[in-house]
């Protein structure tokens, strides 16, 4: 064997350098330059001079100076034509190392040495790796002029080779001949770099010329905090990401946070491609209309502005495609020049005294093979490597301009597109979150779209070359199989997506179940909404069995299709081909093997890629109808009023806006707006100039939330400047709609709105800002301070929200503190000021919400305050003080105009200007005697409700001294009920933020509760058939190797037996046929049985740790809901869970096969070549120590993505629910700014994340290329002196070749595997959980019927607290209270009155004491009677998405009669009965569709319904006015007459008519007594609080 390339044999002593074999070899007879040997010699001298040149100043120079100083990376500067001299430098040494290829094997064929031959392209190799060396050294000091050496080495080389190329075509040497070509290459390449020196010179005009160019680096090179380094390193750097090195290896030491990876270079940031796509869309619109539907104009605007970095990647992964094909052809090249024996490639032809080869005796030598199959490997990895993140970023880059757009876009939404459900928070984080992602990927995954077709083509015509018509067979199956792959890839995507719609229900329903966690366990309903969610999973999980049944599928695709078609193509190969030729050779089936492998890739991939088409088609659709949906801004047509609109049987503003729903709200075209501009224009002014003292006036105003019925109509009203304005009203009237009508926040149908600025301004455009035909003039509004209904808060901290982004002013600060009393409540919190609070972090009450909302109000210094409601949660001492020192004083000081919206008519003697509204209109306004002369019944009915006629200035007196006694506020008691809830959630966070640093090895423990909850059956099928699987891979490719060995083995004795009868020569296929079919077969049968195993024990760790986690949940004490943020509970329910059920069965499924691949092939490999083994173990340090630093990399930066994208989403969100104020207060430009903080972060840590990916895959696949390189040359030698078969040379071959992937797919599986078993160990750790003790001493049956008949309460010296390790918030407590006795508790905020309602609940842990009920020990019954037996209505008012029937009666025991009834007496009946559908209209979620106030009716209603002998009322009536109030107190009475209610007031009067009044105090009872005994005791707290209610 290898006959051709055995060289003659030379002795040591004939080395020199122009060999001792040629006697002219010294011979100078003809001329110097016509001497060969001296024509090498003199190549010699350019690389001589640049080593001698740089290496005294790369040594000595920069070498002490980098010892000494780091040069920073801001003195980078590329020089003209940096690109391109690094491409020519590395085209340069690879011609280099092919001319000492071609002199190694053309010296072969000599007598004995001639170094002459190779060692000068050694030596050229050696100047090359120099002069980049110090190219790059001197750019990175900016000192031009050293590049003097390199100009004189790119000359003399280009010279010399130049010299030797036109001798060699003087004597006839050729392009036959190889080193002819490679000599003609080298002159041009030398050549091209002297241009290049050249161009730098001209350029830079750092000699020969008088002023030398100046220039500086790049901006962001210059700034400090930019570290992301890719867009300004070398080429080197660039491909190869050694600049992360050092970033990778750091954070083994320290984790990676925002601060290491630092900020976005320019080019990259969300602002500057926002800018870039904006500018595509306004080319857009420019070249004709944008249509208001389809997303073509979206897609154009895409290509335009991200179009070019896209075609790079696709050049890109073309090139890599092609190399990739290098693989199979060279170890087809390989087996079949070891298994021939002899060779046709031309003889080589002596010239010049020595040999000149042909590149066709070059290309056959298996060495040079190998070394080439190296190389380009090296190539065809690093530039897939590059397409990769070429593709990647430019989808980074996208998807934070498209935020970016996305949030423009918002900050413009009309608010009724929100109010309404066109529009829901969730889709708008759903098209930021989902769709902007499925645009990215779409981008990366873009380069397969045009390269797969190419590759397909390219492939199956390499296997027709191969194996003829068989080739086309076995292609054919693949193609006939890759539709029903896309089938399976559509039915998993409809699967999933269906899993998700589930998931989302599921989830809502979780996030009710958890917000309303304490009503439902007060009334005993956790465990019918858990089977409300369990009867959801059981959906969700019907689908995902669907879903884990077509991914089993896929993957069993995936691996059968190959072996198929593998199977088909040497079964009609041998059937074809058996009668006439050998032709399955170990060349021909190792080399279509390898080529299947590179074929089978992109048919795979095919579905995936038009799966992500058709999801980037309907991401772009949807976000073509977003930002085509109604601006504020808009002009719009007056609509038109309908004779409907004056429908006034309908009492409910909501109920209005419920009927409007169903009215079509299509766009109307716009119309010209300009009619009666003029004659508008001059009525306007002249009322401006008429009344200069009114800051807001409407005229004849129509709004609506819709197009449809007005909400408000026929609004006329005035605001007078630095007064203080009072909205009043009942419950729906329109009251917040005024306001937000005033902001613009509205459509309007008709009407002005006139916004003046200060009085006494002469100009007309300060004057006023006006509506004009639907024209808003918003800018001519300034900034006006709104504190909503409901709060709205930051995710910030206390102070943050309270500042709201103004300039801090420490004294305005305290003033503003102090007027809202907020200091012992930040007392209270665990960091102050700096607390976080928000969805994020702690948990606040209505109250401290609400004061914080109208804090931010008042410290604004706006000239126009709106205040919507803001005594709704306070208490009534709390609501006093706000009064008089916030608004009466603060506010009135500062002469700002103030409007007030409230239910507190006692506070309206204090108004300027009173507004009453009535069913969306004004009823009346004007002053407080205007009313008393206008609308006497009105005013009667008023001061009835404010009980104030002859108090006013005595009870003035009276508040003022009583005032300084109660607000030295002691935090000691708020302390007992607040203070350690708080300190424990921040100990909770502190916990969170170590978890989620916590750096050590794999968490194994996590992997072992994974597979414990799999069951003991599943787990050995799952390891069993994963072995024998992968055993029988191995065993079809040795079959396969020792088949066509006997063929070959076959072949060569016929020739040597030189038979001419057919059927003696004859080789027998069907014996090894059948043996590979029947592997084949079971293999096929094995990679089922493997895709299904690990599905089916994902599904059921899925449904074992879902189950358990709601179990726990549900039955888990108060106590973890309230030290423990809700977002991180519902997390463990939607992230986590679902990381559980899709994520890790795919990453365990990757991870094993790979693994098992990867061990496989490395045995395969020392099994053929026993030596492997020794370059081995230095191979697997390098992959220990790349994994070990990756991994801690990886996991930090996909941490930094995820809690970089939290806060990016929460952004979002937060600016939809605040969206009023933001626009109020006009800082729209303040919350942008921030989004964009916001993106880079979170695009930075994906950069930074893509960019460790590819700095892992990188050195991976060059270990792989170094692996094919050793088993290449070890195999090559080993079948040369060992006699090793060609098949298995094959075998190890094609082994060797997969190796990179796999070793890359086990990092990353396991980088994978280790985040998600983050979320095994977090589930894991709440299903430990402590549960409540639901089971009590009595079963029962013990319990007599109808319990509690009387509601005789009795307690005896009961001692309460929140949680063992806290202090008591109730001490030694007794009470007695009779049975149908009305009892009020009331007390100072943190005094214990609602702990002592929790206590009748078991709510709390009683740890003293006891608490009788008609006799009966509570401790003692069962947890979920003992609540089902009780009734309380909560101060927060809790309704769940569903039906009004649902909301009042989950249990389904009530009857309509019943239902109306309880809403009759709630004095909702006129409400139900307008809406469609009755008890059964929808509720949305949160009951959004009602108001405040509706909705704490609702939940008495909820209340009424119970009829339990005990009802206690937790501050119940704070969000209704007054009046209602009244009502409801009369109506508790009546029809809890014969039951025992106990009342926990904000207002005291409500109590005045109990039976008894407890007053507590630091957890204790000071008072009890009857209302009118505490009264007459002039000195007692009962009477000082009645006093300040007044």
């Amino acid at each position: 064997m290898m006959r051709g390339y055995r060289p003659t044999p030379v002795s040591n002593s004939t080395l020199s350098f122009c060999g001792t074999d040629n006697s002219s070899a010294y011979k100078v007879d003809n001329g110097l330059l016509n001497n060969g040997c001296f024509l090498d010699a003199l190549g010699v001298v350019p690389h001589v001079f640049l080593l001698f040149s740089t290496f005294p100043i790369l040594f000595i120079g920069w070498g002490s100076q980098s010892s000494k100083v780091h040069i920073h990376h801001s003195t980078w500067l590329h020089f003209p034509g940096h690109n391109l001299r690094w491409l020519l430098t590395t085209v340069l040494l690879f011609v280099l190392v092919c001319e000492i290829a071609e002199g190694i094997v053309s010296d072969g064929f000599n007598q004995s040495r001639h170094l002459h031959l190779y060692m000068p392209a050694g030596l050229g190799i050696l100047a090359a790796i120099t002069s980049i060396v110090y190219y790059h050294n001197i750019e990175t000091s900016n000192f031009p002029k050293l590049l003097i050496a390199l100009l004189i080495y790119w000359t003399l080389a280009f010279i010399t080779k130049t010299i030797k190329f036109v001798k060699y075509d003087d004597h006839g040497i050729g392009l036959r001949q190889l080193r002819f070509c490679i000599t003609g290459l080298l002159a041009l390449l030398y050549g091209l770099l002297l241009g290049v020196e050249v161009n730098v010179i001209l350029r830079r005009r750092y000699m020969w010329f008088r002023y030398p160019t100046e220039v500086k680096p790049p901006d962001d090179l210059q700034d400090l905090g930019v570290r992301f380094q890719q867009p300004f390193v070398n080429l080197l750097s660039k491909s190869t990401y050694w600049w992360m090195n050092t970033f990778i290896t750091s954070a083994h030491k320290r984790p990676i946070d925002l601060k290491t990876i630092g900020k976005l270079p320019i080019s990259m940031r969300a602002l500057t491609n926002y800018q870039r796509l904006r500018k595509a869309f306004d080319a857009q619109m420019e070249d004709g209309p944008v249509p208001l539907k389809g997303s073509r104009w979206i897609w154009r605007s895409l290509r335009q502005a991200f179009g070019r970095p896209l075609v790079l990647s696709i050049t890109f992964r073309f090139m890599a495609d092609l190399l990739g094909f290098a693989g199979p052809l060279c170890i087809s090249g390989i087996v079949h020049h070891i298994s021939s024996d002899n060779h046709s490639a031309l003889p080589p032809v002596k010239l010049l005294g020595v040999h000149f080869i042909s590149s066709e005796a070059f290309l056959a030598n298996a060495y040079v093979l190998a070394v080439l199959l190296f190389l380009a490997l090296l190539l065809q990895r690093t530039f897939l490597q590059a397409s990769y993140y070429v593709a990647i970023e430019t989808g980074i880059k996208l998807r934070g301009a498209i935020q970016t757009k996305i949030y423009n876009k918002i900050m413009r939404l009309c608010t009724s597109n929100m109010s309404m459900g066109d529009m829901t928070t969730a889709q708008i984080c759903s098209l930021v979150a989902r769709d902007t992602n499925h645009l990215m990927w779409f981008f990366f995954l873009c380069p397969n779209l045009w390269a797969m077709p190419v590759q397909i083509v390219i492939g199956v015509l390499l296997l027709y070359s191969l194996l003829g018509v068989s080739a086309l067979i076995g292609a054919t199956v693949i193609a006939v199989l890759a539709p029903l792959q896309y089938f399976v890839a559509t039915r998993l995507s409809r699967a999933q997506k269906s899993t998700l719609e589930y998931t989302s229900e599921r989830l809502k329903k979780t996030n009710e179940l958890l917000r309303g966690i304490k009503l439902l366990k007060l009334y005993a309903w956790e465990h019918i909404f858990r089977s409300s969610v369990e009867e959801t999973r059981r959906q969700e999980l019907t689908n995902l069995r669907t879903f884990a049944l077509y991914t089993s599928l896929s993957i069993f695709m995936n691996a059968a299709i190959p072996i198929a078609a593998v199977l088909t193509i040497f079964v009609v190969h041998v059937h074809v081909h058996s009668a006439t030729d050998f032709d399955l050779s170990p060349a021909v089936a190792f080399g279509s093997l390898s080529l299947f492998h590179i074929l089978v890739t992109p048919l795979f991939l095919l579905s995936s890629v038009l799966h992500s088409t058709v999801k980037a088609l309907v991401s772009v659709q949807k976000l073509s109808e977003f930002l085509g949906s109604t601006e504020i801004e808009t002009d719009q047509d007056p609509i038109v009023q309908t004779p409907a609109n004056n429908n006034g049987n309908i009492k409910s503003v909501y109920a209005l806006q419920l009927q409007a729903k169903l009215v079509n709200r299509k766009n109307k075209a716009k119309q010209d707006v300009n009619r009666n501009f003029e004659q508008q224009d001059q009525e306007l002014t002249a009322s401006a100039a008429q009344e200069d003292e009114v800051c807001i006036k409407i005229i004849n105003g129509f709004f609506t939330w819709t197009q449809g019925c007005p909400t408000l109509t026929n609004i006329d009203i005035k605001v007078p400047f630095g007064q203080l304005t009072m909205i009043v009203g009942q419950v729906g009237c329109g009251k917040s709609s005024l306001l937000l009508a005033a902001l613009g926040e509205m459509q309007k149908i008709s009407g002005n709105i006139t916004w003046n600025s200060l009085p006494k301004s002469d100009s007309e455009e300060n004057v006023r800002a006006h509506y004009m035909n639907g024209r808003q003039s918003h800018p001519k509004r300034g900034s006006v301070a709104y504190a909503s209904q409901r709060p709205w808060l930051l995710n910030a901290t206390v102070e943050e929200n309270i500042l709201f982004d103004t300039a801090p002013n420490e004294k305005r600060y305290k003033e503003v503190i102090e007027v809202c009393q907020l200091q012992p409540d930040i007392d209270t919190l665990p960091q102050g000021d700096q607390t976080v609070i928000g969805e994020r972090g702690i948990i606040l009450s209505g109250g401290q919400r609400q004061r914080i909302s109208v804090a931010r109000a008042l410290y604004q210094q706006t000239n126009v305050v709106f205040l919507d409601d803001p005594f709704s949660a306070l208490d009534i001492h709390l609501s006093d003080h706000l009064m008089h020192e916030g608004i009466l004083k603060f506010l009135r000081q500062e002469k700002r105009t103030v409007v007030l919206v409230t239910h507190k008519l006692q506070y309206l003697p204090h108004a300027d200007w009173i507004i009453a509204m009535r069913d969306g209109t004004v009823q009346t306004q004007g002053t407080l005697k205007d009313i008393q002369c206008a609308e006497p019944e009105l005013f009667e009915q008023w001061r009835t409700l404010m009980n104030r006629q002859n108090k006013e200035n005595s009870t003035e007196l009276k508040r003022k001294s009583f005032r300084r006694a109660m607000y030295s506020r002691d935090t000691m008691s708020l302390a007992t009920e607040d203070e350690d809830e708080d300190s424990s959630t921040s100990t909770d966070e502190d916990s969170l933020r170590a978890e989620l640093r916590h750096r050590t090895t794999i968490p194994w423990s996590s992997f072992a509760t994974y597979l414990r909850a799999a069951g003991m059956l599943l787990l050995p099928l799952l390891v069993l058939s994963q072995l024998t699987k992968h055993s029988l891979m191995v065993a079809i490719d040795f079959w396969l190797a020792h088949w066509t060995s006997h063929v070959i083995a076959a072949q060569m004795e016929s020739a040597e037996r030189n038979c001419t009868i057919s059927r003696d020569c004859e080789f027998s296929h069907s014996s090894y046929l059948q043996v590979f079919c029947v592997l084949c077969g079971l293999g096929i049968v094995l990679c089922l049985v493997t895709s299904l195993a690990v599905e089916w024990t994902g599904l059921r760790v899925a449904k074992e740790l879902h189950c358990s986690l709601l179990r726990i949940i549900v039955l888990a004490p108060m106590r973890l809901f309230e030290t423990t943020p809700l977002g991180n509970i519902l997390n463990r329910f939607s992230t986590d869970t679902n990381t559980v059920d899709q994520h890790i069965p795919a990453t365990m499924e990757c991870l094993s096969r790979s693994t098992l691949l990867c061990v496989s092939a490395v045995g395969v490999i020392s099994y053929v070549t026993p030596v492997f083994l020794i370059a081995l173990l230095p191979l697997a340090i390098a992959c220990y120590f790349i994994q070990k630093y990756f991994r801690v990399a990886s996991r930090d930066l996909q941490q930094l993505e995820d809690s970089t994208e939290m806060p990016l989403l929460s952004h979002y969100s937060q600016t939809i629910e605040g969206l009023t104020t933001i626009r109020a207060f006009r800082h729209e430009q303040k919350f942008k700014k921030k989004l964009l903080e916001h993106t880079d972060a979170n695009n930075i840590s994906s950069l930074f994340l893509s960019a460790a990916n590819r700095w892992l895959e990188v050195r991976m696949e060059y270990v792989g290329a170094f692996v094919v390189l050793i088993a290449a040359v070890a195999s090559i030698t080993n079948a040369l002196y060992s006699q090793v078969s060609a098949g298995l040379v094959g075998l190890g071959l094609t082994y060797a070749l997969m190796v990179s992937n796999y070793l890359n797919w086990i990092v990353r599986n396991l980088a994978d595997m280790e985040v998600q078993l983050g979320c095994v160990k977090r589930v894991s750790a709440l299903i430990h959980t402590q549960p409540e003790s639901y089971d009590g001493l009595m079963t029962p049956a013990q319990v007599p019927a109808g319990w509690p008949k009387y509601g005789e309460i009795q307690i005896n010296n009961l001692s309460v607290r929140y949680d063992t390790s806290l202090k008591p918030v109730l001490r030694h407590v007794n009470a007695h209270i009779k049975p149908g006795q009305k009892v009020g508790i009331c007390g100072r905020t943190g005094s214990g009155k609602s702990s002592f309602s929790l206590a009748l609940f078991r709510m709390v842990d009683t740890f003293e004491g006891q608490i009788l009920i008609d006799g009966i020990d509570i401790a003692k019954l069962p947890l979920q009677m003992l609540r089902s037996k009780f009734s309380i209505i909560l101060q927060d008012p809790i309704l769940f998405s569903g039906t009004i029937r649902f909301n009042l009666d989950p249990e389904r025991k009530a009857t309509d009669k019943m239902l109306w009834e309880a809403l009759e007496i709630a004095q909702l009946m006129p409400v139900v009965k307008a809406l469609p559908g009755g008890l059964d209209a929808t509720v949305t979620e949160g009951g959004e569709n009602f108001s405040q106030g509706q909705r704490q009716l609702f939940c008495l209603a909820r209340a009424f319904v119970r009829k339990s002998s005990i009802l206690i009322m937790d501050e119940a009536t704070a969000s209704i006015d007054m009046a209602t109030e009244s009502i409801l107190q009369k109506v508790v009475m009546t029809a809890f007459a014969d039951r025992t209610v106990v009342t926990i007031a904000h207002r005291v009067h409500t109590i005045l008519g109990s039976d008894a009044v407890i007053v507590m105090k630091h957890g204790a009872i000071v008072e009890y007594d009857e209302p009118e005994a505490l009264l007459e005791q002039k000195d007692s707290v009962f009477s000082a609080f009645v006093r300040a209610d007044k």
